[in-house]
């Protein structure tokens, strides 16, 4: 009877960790490739608040890797912003993130391999000011300090960034946070990603929604210290159920996908504004019944096309 009391608990035990999505490449994992066609656009400017290469040395001052304009537009472009330890950057979008189905957006960081992983908080706002994070969890051990090139575990990784590899996002899903107060999940203007300070002492890690210590590899005393922010891609943009000026507002663009020309129909004047996916704005006017854009020397891809407040995506074939 000892024996199977002893058996149930270790069974138990066991089952009380949860194993999350494995390592990018592997089945059933949820990691999200730069190629995908999912991405609808990509984050267009950011702001950098730089921490310490090592912050319990902070006599050898900040990460200085990457600038703010190496985190916007398309992952894995060979460019990346480096935070150091506990260091934040904030980005925001040609438009906002709403609330599809399944995962709304990506981050994406630099790690060269599976385990190598430098993780970071995400948190999202409506308004800029008020932002609400992610409920990360690590069940990574904390008997012993991971370091500077230790491995991690993403089967033990959940709502963290950093979670994959280069050119393998890590998606975030805003139905975690349709509870918290402060923020309008149909309407998030900006993300924001904090460094993970990966040291398993108290007096500077950082600890995930449980206030479990995180470890992750530490520490990381170079120029490139910290999480390296490659992107943030999103998957959806402002919900298409958005009510733009009236409920009969019903605006029509056709065909979808294009190849020479473009048209738009609407039964009110209405602005209209078109995007390439680096957020970039390539055309812009007024539509007053029936406009006809010429497309022809536009290059193969996806387009987003803003009529009102309700975005559309478009496919250039």
């Amino acid at each position: 009877m000892r024996i199977f009391f002893i058996y149930i608990l270790l069974f138990l035990s066991n089952a009380a960790i949860a194993q999350f999505s494995p390592a990018a490449g592997m089945p059933g994992s949820t990691a999200m490739h730069k190629d995908s066609v999912q991405w609808a656009c990509w984050a267009n400017n950011c702001t950098v608040n730089r921490g310490y290469m090592n912050i319990s040395n902070q006599g050898l001052g900040p990460a200085i890797s990457g600038t703010e304009t190496d985190a916007v537009g398309p992952a894995a472009d060979g460019a990346v912003l480096s935070l150091g330890d506990g260091g934040t950057a904030t980005l925001s979008f040609p438009y906002p993130i709403g609330n599809g189905r399944g995962s709304d957006f990506a981050v994406f960081e630099n790690a060269f391999s599976n385990t190598f992983l430098e993780l970071a908080f995400v948190e999202v706002s409506s308004d800029g000011i008020n932002f609400v994070r992610f409920p990360a969890v690590s069940n990574s051990d904390t008997a012993v300090q991971i370091g500077t090139f230790g491995a991690i575990d993403a089967t033990e990784i959940h709502n963290l960034a950093g979670k994959y590899r280069y050119g393998y996002g890590t998606p975030f899903d805003l139905e975690d946070l349709k509870d918290a107060p402060g923020i309008d999940i149909e309407n998030i203007t900006h993300v924001r990603i904090i460094d993970v300070v990966g040291s398993i002492n108290p007096e500077y890690c950082s600890r995930d929604s449980r206030g479990v210590i995180i470890n992750d590899p530490w520490t990381t005393p170079f120029n490139e210290g910290g999480f390296d922010l490659d992107a943030v891609g999103v998957i959806h943009v402002l919900s298409q159920s958005a009510v733009s000026f009236t409920d009969n507002f019903k605006p029509k663009f056709y065909p979808n996908p294009i190849q020479n020309d473009l048209i738009i129909e609407s039964d009110i004047s209405v602005d209209y504004e078109l995007y390439n996916l680096q957020g970039i704005l390539i055309n812009s006017g007024i539509v007053d019944s029936k406009l006809t854009l010429n497309c022809a020397n536009w290059q193969s891809g996806i387009y987003m096309l803003k009529i009102g407040n309700k975005s559309h995506k478009i496919l250039k074939i």
